[in-house]
This record gives C-alpha cells, sequence and structure tokens, in this order.
C-alpha cells in the first residue's frame, strides 16, 4: 500500500502544473467469463485497458507522473514517442518526462479485476454462474481500471467504451449504445476520476423516466433505470426505488435552482460492495443489500431511501462542484448526509427522519468525536490513506448536525439561496471553504467566519447541562445551561489542545405530568455561549420534572440531565409522548452509559422496562443494539451472564406480546435470536425453524431463518452438516454469506484458527466473505476460545497492512482487534504495539489507537458497573 499513496503535496504540485481536456479509455471485458489466464495459476485475472489523455503542461519541458495500479504495461506513447512500460511504470505510476504544453499519453495495460471491492469488481454468482463487474473508486480506485491524474481537481470530460461478452449489457456515466459489438457512452460532463463508473454484466434492468417543466418553459426528461442481479430479480421492487428517486428530483429541482446536469440516472444494486452507495453521476451503484429478500421494518426502507436521496444530493454537492483535495470532504459529504434526511423529511412518506438523524446518524458522531482520531470537520488530510480513513462520523453526521445547525442559525431561506449561487459560480469547478463560507454570508448576514472556526475547524463535542433554581413558591427563579467541553476520561483533547466552548442554537423544553403522560409545557430557543446561559424567558414557569436542553434537536451536543430529570426518566420514560424528545433522552442515557455515568445494567434496566413501548422502530433497533453493545463490553465481567440472560427473557416477553404480523414482532424477533444462549432458548429457535413450535404472525422467512441459526452454531447447536443443508435450501450469494458467518462462529478451537488462516494468511477470499468471516469467528460468547489471538494479532497487522489492499487491511484491523479480551493485560499489549511501531502507517496506528480507546471506555464502563453491585 505505500507505494501507492499520493500526497497532498504531490497533488498540488501536479495540479499547478497540469490541466486536463479529455480522457478516452476503452476496456475490454471479454476475458471476464470462462476460465481464463489467472484462474488456476495464482496470478489475477486480468482485462485490456486502453486510455487516451489529452493534458497540457504550464511549464513545457518540466516532468510529472500518471497514475495506474496494474499487474503489467504493454505500452506506452507520449506526444507520438514509444516510452518503455519497464522504464517508465513502477506498478503505481508512470513517469513523465519533457511534457509539451500540449499531450497525448496513450497507455495499453494490463488491470487485474478485483476481489476486494476496489477497482472493478468481478463477482461471480454461485446460485447461477453468471458473472457481474461494477467499478467502485472513491477515493483513488479508478487507477486500477485505467491511466488518469487520480486527484479531485484535475476534472475533465469522459469518453467510454466497453466490449463485453456476447449478451451483455454495460453501462457508464453518460448514455450508451451497442455499436459493431462495442458499448460506446456519451461524453460526461468535466467530472472526477473517482465518480467515473462502468457497470456490466448480464443485469436486470428496469426502466422509467422523469419529466420536469420549470417556471421559464423548459422542460428537462431524465431516463430513469435500476438494476440488479437476475437472481435478486423477484425481490426487486423498483416501483419504490423509482418513486423515491422521483420525489427527490422533485425536491432538489424545487430548492436548488439548478437542474440535474448529468442526462440519464441509472441506479444499480451490485454484490459485494465495500460501501452504502456511490454517487457516480447518471450511474449511481449501491450495496445490494437494500434489496430486501424477507420482511423488512420501515425503517429499512428509510434508510434506501435516505441513501437514495443522499446519492441525489452529490449531484450538486460533489459532482457538479467537487472539493478541490480531501481536506474538504465535508463539502460533499456533510452536505449530502444533511441534504438526505432534510429531502427525506419534506418530500418523502418518511416524515419522523429527523429522529432517526438524532437517535442514529448522531450516535456514530457522538463515537467518533471522541475517540483520539477525532478531527474537525474540515480535517487535515496528507494522503490518501488519511482520505480513506476520513469518510467517518465526522465527516458525514457530525458535518450533516453542524449544517442543521447553520440552518438554525443562517435561517432555512437563506442557507438555500446560499447553496444555489454556490453551484452557480462553481459548476464543474472545484472549491474549499471560503468559496461556500462567501455565499452564505452574502445570503444571511452573518459571520461566518467566527461561526465556520467554531464548528468546522475545531474537534470535540460540547456538553449541555441544565441547571434550575427554584423560587419558595416552586417556581423556576433561574434557568441556566452549563457548557463544558468532554473531560479527560472520556475524551482526548481537541488538537489545539483547548477546550472548545461554541455558540449553540437551542431550544430549552419543559416536560410535566399531565393526564398520566409527560409533555412538553413550556419551550425556549435562544443561543447559548460560553460556559454559562441564562435562558430568561423560562423564568417563573412552573417547576419542570424534566428539562431538555436541546428539544427539537437544534445543535450537536451531548444533551446531559440534571438529577431531578434524570430520576423522571428513571421512572417514566415511556411516558414521553413525542418521539423526537423520547428519543433524544434515549441517546442522553446511552452517552451517560459511554462515559461511565450511568451503571451499564442501570441502561439494560430502562430497556427492558421502557423499549416495549418504543413507537419508532428505528429508535427500537437502535435500543436493541446499544443494550447489546452495553451487555458485551460496559456490564461489569461478573454480572455480563446475568444481563444476557435478562435481556433474552425481555425480548422473549416482548416477542410474545407483540402485535402479530407487525414490524415491532420482527424486531423483537431478531434481537431474541441476538441474546439467546440458554438452552431453552436455543430449543425455541430450533422449534421455530423446523415448525414444531410457532409464535402467531411470525413469518421465519430465509432471512430469519440464518438469523436463528447463528446463535445456534455459536452455542454449540448446529452443526457444519445443518448449515450446509440450510445452504442447500438458500444457494445464494446471500445464503453463501451467511453460512460463512455461521460456520466461524462455531465454538471450536479448530473452527477459530480455520477462519483465522482464511482472513489473515490467505488471500483468496472476497471482500465480502473477509467480512462475513470475521464477523462469525469474533463471538462475545467466545472469549477464552478467542484468547490466543491477541498476541497474533499484534505480530501480523503491519505485515496486513503492508500487503493488502487498505479496505482488507481495516476490516482486519479493525474486526479483529481483541476487544472481546477486555482487560489491562489487552491494553498494555495495545500501547506496547503502539510504542514500539511508532513509524507505522498513520492510518494504521489510527486504527489501533481508536480500538485502543474502545477498549478504554468499555474497562473505564465495567469499573463503573461493578462498583453498582457493590
Amino acid at each position: 500500500m505505500p507505494g501507492e499513496n499520493l500526497s497532498r503535496d504531490e497533488a498540488q504540485e501536479r495540479a499547478a502544473l497540469l490541466s486536463v481536456d479529455g480522457y478516452e479509455v476503452s476496456l475490454d471485458l471479454r476475458s471476464a467469463v470462462g476460465e481464463g489466464p489467472g484462474d488456476a495459476d495464482g496470478e489475477p485475472r486480468t482485462f485490456r485497458s486502453v486510455t487516451t489523455i489529452r493534458f497540457r503542461c504550464a511549464e513545457p519541458g518540466a516532468g510529472s507522473f500518471a497514475d495506474l495500479i496494474a499487474p503489467s504495461v504493454t505500452a506506452v506513447s507520449l506526444n507520438g514517442k514509444d516510452l518503455d512500460p519497464s522504464e517508465v511504470f513502477d506498478g503505481t505510476r508512470i513517469q513523465l518526462e519533457d511534457l509539451a504544453a500540449e499531450n497525448e499519453l496513450v497507455v495499453d495495460a494490463q488491470c487485474a479485476y478485483s476481489r476486494t471491492g476496489e477497482g472493478l469488481h468481478r463477482f461471480v454468482d454461485p446460485e447461477d454462474g453468471e458473472v457481474y463487474l461494477y467499478t467502485q473508486y472513491e477515493p483513488a480506485d479508478s487507477r486500477r481500471v485505467f491511466a488518469n491524474f487520480e486527484q479531485p481537481d484535475l476534472k475533465a470530460p469522459f469518453r467510454f467504451e466497453v466490449r463485453a461478452p456476447e449478451g451483455w449489457t454495460a453501462w457508464s456515466n453518460g448514455a450508451g449504445e451497442l455499436q459493431d459489438g462495442v458499448w460506446r457512452f456519451a461524453e460526461t460532463k468535466p467530472i472526477s476520476t473517482y465518480i467515473t463508473a462502468v457497470v456490466a454484466g448480464p443485469y436486470h434492468y428496469v426502466t422509467d423516466s422523469y419529466s420536469r417543466t420549470f417556471d421559464d418553459g423548459t422542460t428537462l426528461e431524465i431516463p430513469l433505470g435500476a438494476m440488479c442481479r437476475k437472481g435478486l430479480a423477484k425481490h426487486f421492487d423498483a416501483d419504490d426505488v423509482f418513486l423515491v428517486t422521483k420525489q427527490g428530483l422533485d425536491f432538489f429541482h424545487d430548492h436548488f435552482d439548478y437542474p440535474y446536469p448529468f442526462g440519464k440516472y441509472d441506479q444499480a444494486f451490485v454484490p459485494e460492495y465495500n460501501l452504502g452507495a456511490m454517487e457516480n453521476p447518471g450511474m449511481v451503484t449501491f450495496r445490494e443489500e437494500f434489496i430486501f429478500r424477507g420482511k423488512v421494518t420501515q425503517a429499512s426502507y428509510e434508510r434506501r431511501a435516505n441513501v437514495i436521496l443522499h446519492e441525489m444530493a452529490h449531484m450538486w454537492f460533489g459532482d457538479l462542484v467537487t472539493m478541490v483535495w480531501w481536506d474538504d470532504l465535508w463539502l460533499k459529504e456533510s452536505f449530502a448526509d444533511f441534504m438526505g434526511s432534510f429531502s427525506l423529511v419534506e418530500a418523502t412518506r418518511f416524515t419522523d427522519g429527523w429522529i432517526t438523524f438524532a437517535n442514529n446518524r448522531k450516535a456514530w458522531a457522538y463515537r467518533a468525536d471522541q475517540l483520539p482520531s477525532t478531527h474537525p470537520v474540515t480535517a487535515d488530510i496528507r494522503d490518501l490513506e488519511d482520505a480513506k480513513l476520513n469518510f467517518d462520523g465526522i465527516t458525514y453526521a457530525k458535518g450533516a448536525a453542524v449544517l442543521k445547525q447553520l440552518v438554525a442559525y443562517a435561517g432555512r431561506d437563506a442557507f438555500l439561496e446560499g447553496a444555489r449561487r454556490y453551484f452557480k459560480r462553481n459548476a464543474y469547478g472545484n472549491t474549499r471553504l471560503g468559496d461556500l463560507l462567501s455565499v452564505l454570508e452574502e445570503t444571511s448576514g452573518r459571520d461566518m467566519t467566527t461561526w465556520a472556526r467554531s464548528w468546522l475547524q475545531t474537534a470535540g463535542v460540547n456538553s449541555l447541562t441544565p441547571q434550575v433554581r427554584l423560587d419558595e413558591d416552586g417556581r423556576i427563579a433561574e434557568l441556566s445551561v452549563l457548557q463544558e467541553a468532554a473531560g479527560p476520561a472520556h475524551q482526548t483533547a481537541p488538537p489545539s489542545g483547548t477546550p472548545e466552548l461554541r455558540p449553540h442554537r437551542v431550544a430549552v423544553g419543559l416536560y410535566r405530568s399531565e393526564g398520566g403522560a409527560l409533555v412538553r409545557y413550556a419551550r425556549a430557543e435562544t443561543d447559548v455561549h460560553g460556559p454559562r446561559t441564562v435562558i430568561g424567558e423560562l423564568a417563573g414557569a412552573g417547576a419542570p420534572e424534566l428539562v431538555l436542553v436541546n428539544d427539537d434537536d437544534l445543535t450537536y451536543c451531548k444533551m446531559r440531565l440534571d438529577d431531578v430529570s434524570l430520576a423522571t426518566l428513571k421512572d417514566r420514560l415511556g411516558d414521553i409522548t413525542d418521539p423526537l424528545a423520547r428519543a433524544l433522552c434515549w441517546s442522553a442515557l446511552w452517552n451517560l452509559t459511554r462515559d461511565a455515568l450511568l451503571p451499564a445494567r442501570d441502561f439494560i434496566d430502562l430497556v427492558l422496562r421502557f423499549a416495549g413501548r418504543e413507537s419508532d422502530i428505528g429508535v427500537l433497533q437502535m435500543l436493541h443494539a446499544w443494550a447489546n453493545s452495553a451487555q458485551t463490553h460496559y456490564a461489569a465481567p461478573e454480572w455480563r451472564a446475568t444481563g444476557g440472560r435478562l435481556l433474552a427473557e425481555g425480548a422473549l416477553r416482548e416477542l410474545r406480546r407483540a402485535e402479530p404480523g407487525s414490524q415491532h414482532q420482527l424486531t423483537w424477533a431478531r434481537f431474541f435470536a441476538a441474546t439467546a444462549s440458554q438452552e431453552a432458548e436455543l430449543r425455541l429457535l430450533r422449534e421455530l425453524l423446523d415448525g414444531t413450535a410457532t409464535i402467531e404472525g411470525l413469518e421465519v422467512d430465509q432471512e430469519l431463518r440464518w438469523a436463528f441459526l447463528e446463535p445456534l452454531a455459536a452455542h454449540g447447536a448446529a452443526d457444519g452438516s445443518v448449515l450446509a443443508a440450510e445452504l442447500a435450501r438458500d444457494d445464494t450469494a446471500s445464503g453463501k454469506r451467511h453460512q460463512v458467518r455461521c460456520l466461524a462462529a462455531r465454538p471450536s478451537a479448530e473452527v477459530k484458527a480455520q477462519a483465522w488462516a482464511r482472513v489473515v494468511e490467505s488471500d483468496t477470499l472476497s471482500n465480502a466473505l473477509v467480512e462475513a468471516t470475521i464477523a462469525g469467528m469474533v463471538q462475545p460468547s467466545q472469549r477464552e476460545l478467542l484468547a490466543p489471538y491477541t498476541e497474533r494479532y499484534f505480530a501480523v497487522i503491519e505485515r496486513v497492512w503492508a500487503e493488502r489492499s487498505i479496505q482488507i487491511g481495516m476490516d482486519v484491523v479493525r474486526g479483529l482487534f481483541p476487544s472481546l479480551r477486555d482487560s489491562r493485560e489487552t491494553l498494555d499489549a495495545t500501547d506496547a504495539w503502539l510504542t514500539a511501531h511508532e513509524s507505522a502507517p498513520p492510518a494504521l496506528r489510527r486504527l489501533v489507537l481508536e480500538a485502543r480507546d474502545d477498549l478504554a471506555r468499555a474497562l473505564r464502563a465495567q469499573a463503573r458497573d461493578a462498583r453498582t453491585a457493590g
């Protein structure tokens, strides 16, 4: 990996020297089918890639380089002169010397199909043997498919042509047609290399169209397409995908005043995808898990709709206008994350999307912002490895939360008008932070420099805590909000070393009992500054039973609770009628648990008592995930078994209470499977699988069958023959992933050794099967079986990082960290590795530091929970 890295300084130097007029890329993908070279001899299977780049040089006579990662290069010519590939190509770069003012570079290479989801991924469907291809490039993997200048600010038009096996269809960013056996695609607008795309194979393809007439009388027609593997066609609800797509296009046309600029709009749901989705203009790619093989809850449909809209927002934020370098990744990801929820709530049936944002997305941000790797939203990205790791909770979810705060600060109309001006001034170009701030200052009249310094250029999350003083009549004499940065026990200080107290636009809500419910009876919206802010508007109000200092979730903070409010929630959390307020309370309680301020067993008790009354299915699913995490990582070791038993009993109780056939019933069934460990619980799972037991309304479809089988396998109640029989029943790509995970979950030292070898010592597994094997191997109930791998982990991770692709390296380093060996000894072993490997790649050290921080947090929480027992 180190030879593949591109630094920011190198990119800046190249951008100052070169400008690109256009690419012509010809790919011959006929080698994708059949046995072919590379199948049996251990060498990668390859395809031919011929690239012509026309570009200018500001300093004739100077030298530069093009990017290409390929097993071999057949020919290179620069301005008609043939160059010796062995002299100019080192495996990652093509050296270019003595450039002219105008240049033409032609590179004929043999590039490798990918099995890691990076570059041009090749997938063979086990169900029918069909082969499917798709590309995934962000941040810098288009160089695995064609020679280029791999940085976002060297945008250019692209023309692609593809020779595909007979009977296949190929797609790219532009509209295509088959001519004399070659798929030829229309030239794109100027775009960055990382958002070009090719999809090819015998995909199931459905079409529709979108039409919009604007106020000036012009009409925009956009051909729509959606595709998936043939094996998933029977499950593909393309009508719903198109519905959300059209609703999104209407929303963005209404608010952006800039028509969709990229012609057609195809959306491909592809196998073994590493991401949620990718915003390739005209050819958006998604993970195929968004096609649901079984019954799922509305939360799953909401999530898919949000991702569709997130990628659509990128057509403007990211594709039309692109950041200069990855430092300003937030200019696309934060905006897309915010606009995804914004449009979801205002344009689709998912009107409670802000609840999911508050409870789910922001939880991701809060965790990331308390790690030692925390960084400002506008980050310091030194190279491509930094960039890869910065697709994180800060860049996405914190950035989106900050933008939500910006809308409250600048005003909705000013924010949207700023976006409109930003698009028109910078279309098909590249921008930095200042380009956006300048238009927002114009439209809002606010000082954006000060706001940006506080919110975009500093790291860390603030805590807001209410302080209530009552008068002798029991009314509020003074209500203030205390602001503090996270303390050193819970967070590494921001890079500046100075705790940052930010300006917050907040709504403070007061709640009390009315008719058996907890309802809001007073609210004040105001600005919070500094360490203490008095909320004068609430003086004289009746005494509250609950104070929410970030009611309506206007700002980004950890919402703390005063003693009265915490006591109220412990007794009456389920009585809060407003679902967003309830979600915010759950989030506050979870943050207290993670910060070792609330014992894990107390949080689990709250879930057991009140989760059954939760109406929002997305919140309920999050509560299940948090409860599992509390029991696995934060509960005192001597109480874990008790906590697990209580969760399983509670899950089964709520499963039997749930309305037959409801999404709540399905959610509790999955949670029961995730917590089951006792003989009677496992027996019930077996009986539900074989039909000797039933629960009214619960349909045990294929996906639920696998969910039931994993705990059975993990606890030794389903052996390899049972799992083989289940794969025969579900002999599909999805079934294979499930089986691999279940096989690795079995409680055997031999099984764990085999799983370790397949992931660490071999590179034959695809990215999806690496992920499944790791997930199966690491079972919370098997801590002792995993004990031998702590020392082995630290012995191999630097080699794995050097030898494997960055995606697989990340999967191994994150997934196999010995977090379940949660002891001081493991923490010491981690520190010893960090001390002995100070010169290890910074991205690798970051992953280990993050895992160490999670482990240290778990140990603090366990100590807090243990004190409860005393």
